[in-house]
């Protein structure tokens, strides 16, 4: 057993979470999807100034914990965000903050 096993699963989702965009690339991966609002079946490695291989791992990672879909069509992916987790990613983080709150302390 992991240490990390010894902490409840909430907790443990929001730390693979917060892994996930622990890396600029990613958040940059994030942003470029949202502010785009359509699926990108063209190379986002081309928007990022990193190498296809670097950028494949990092979609890869939002792939992995729902934070991006990508459907295969042809020789090329298109990528989008997943609105659902991305709707939950929100209210588990205003969750996770609203807990560690110290400015509604009478004592700050």
């Amino acid at each position: 057993m992991t240490k990390v096993n010894l902490f409840d699963k909430d907790l443990q989702e929001t730390a693979a979470i917060f892994k996930a965009l622990s890396h600029p690339a990613r958040l940059a991966i994030l942003k470029y999807l949202a502010e785009t609002k359509v699926c990108i079946s063209g190379d986002i490695s081309d928007e990022l100034p990193l190498s296809r291989t670097t950028v494949h791992q990092h979609l890869k990672e939002l792939k992995k914990l729902k934070l991006i879909q990508g459907d295969i069509q042809g020789v090329k992916t298109n990528y989008c965000l997943n609105a659902d987790t991305i709707g939950k990613l929100k209210e588990s983080l205003n969750g996770f903050l609203s807990e560690i709150d110290c400015c509604t302390n009478s004592k700050c």
